[in-house]
């Protein structure tokens, strides 16, 4: 059974949707592990039946190097994102683990992807599904 971890932070609202989308697809043949930046973000992702989540820095780092995908949006292999929730730890965990890595184009931060129009949140799951999760 494939490990996917789903990062997110502040609401986790994106963590969230792309969990929905991942349990609809493939139900419960893959183990989803909701890991927030924060208590509030683990909370809505497990709420998206993940099936298991921990919040934290510690949590993070040690989560991802067991896991065999790392999804979240760009943000969580920089170090200050998402309004600094993100810490140099953090990136680097997600940034060193040996897991895919699939990161979805938002950033709140002031950075710019090249080529990158803008494609609205279910566009990217569904392409982030179709495309890159192909067990």
């Amino acid at each position: 059974m494939k490990k996917i971890c789903v990062i997110d932070g502040q609401g986790g609202g994106i963590g969230s949707a792309i969990i929905k989308k991942i349990k609809e697809t493939y139900g419960e043949s893959v183990e989803i592990i909701a890991l927030g930046t924060n208590a509030i973000a683990t909370a809505q992702m497990i709420k998206s039946r993940a099936n298991r989540g921990a919040s934290g820095e510690n949590s993070i780092v040690q989560t991802v190097q067991r896991v065999d995908v790392i999804i979240g949006p760009i943000g969580i292999i920089m170090a200050h994102a998402m309004l600094g929730e993100v810490t140099p730890a953090m990136a680097e965990a997600v940034s060193r683990s040996p897991a895919k890595k699939i990161l979805l184009p938002l950033s709140q931060e002031n950075i710019e992807i090249a080529g990158i129009g803008d494609v609205p949140l279910p566009r990217l799951i569904e392409a982030l599904i179709n495309k890159n999760l192909n067990f």
